[in-house]
């Protein structure tokens, strides 16, 4: 009876350079890493991009109507352009900047029809609010009012717009939570920004009174601390309506 064919003994043998073997282990590790540390690296980028020129934006560093490129904001940031374009059109996306091709992208000014829907939006949330936070313990409340006030003349002496600008936004935001309505307070902070832009600009739209916005503060802290709803909402109308030159009404 003939012999079986003895078996083929398989020899492993190292792979050599264009060889299209299936990679070891620690490189097929080795790769994906390096990949997603390079996309990593690139969308960092691209969020410092997008953070700094919002930033500019909601500040009115860059004011309405303004044209900027690519590459002066690379310039100035320090990096590519990759990056940058693509920060430029997140903020195309929410409403920030609308590009042109081969011009540069241009700051949307903020419409006057928005603003004042703006205003009245926060004039229905801010009344109702304090209507809800003069109807509880109002200690705490006041504390923070009366230490917000006190930060405000502070930035006030110092000249600081951008700082002030941004207590001003937070003195308000303070009662609206007191109030104790989550959806309000969402609603609230979904016109965050668009409230700190309208408040920068606001202030940086001529010579400012700054003191007098403070003294205005505090006349709606007095209202709250003697829980006095209709008269804070005419005073809260004389302070909305002089800060950003709107016309609104109370009742």
């Amino acid at each position: 009876m003939p012999k079986a064919p003895a078996k083929r003994r398989l020899h492993h043998r190292p792979c050599a350079l264009g060889d299209h073997r299936r990679p070891t282990t620690s490189q097929t590790l080795r790769e994906p890493v390096a990949k997603i540390q390079l996309v990593s690296k690139t969308y960092s980028s691209a969020e410092q991009a997008y953070r700094a020129v919002k930033e500019r934006i909601l500040s009115g560093a860059l004011a309405g109507g303004e044209l900027i490129s690519e590459g002066e904001i690379a310039a100035e940031l320090g990096t590519s352009r990759t990056p940058v374009r693509e920060a430029f059109l997140r903020l195309e996306t929410e409403g920030w900047m609308k590009l042109y091709p081969k011009r540069g992208a241009l700051v949307v000014p903020i419409p006057p029809d928005e603003a004042e829907h703006v205003v009245h939006a926060r004039y229905v949330v801010e009344t109702a609010a304090v209507r809800g936070a003069t109807a509880n313990d109002r200690g705490m409340l006041l504390d923070a009012l009366h230490s917000s006030i006190e930060r405000q003349r502070d930035l006030a002496a110092a000249d600081d717009l951008d700082g002030f600008a941004l207590a001003d936004t937070d003195f308000h935001r303070t009662y609206v939570l007191a109030g104790g309505n989550p959806l309000l307070s969402g609603f609230y902070d979904s016109l965050r920004e668009r409230q700190r832009r309208m408040n920068s600009v606001a202030l940086r739209r001529g010579p400012v009174d700054m003191t007098r916005i403070i003294e205005q503060h505090a006349r709606l802290a007095e209202l709250i601390a003697a829980a006095d709803v209709a008269g804070f909402a005419d005073a809260l109308v004389e302070h909305l309506s002089g800060v950003h030159q709107l016309e609104l009404r109370s009742r």
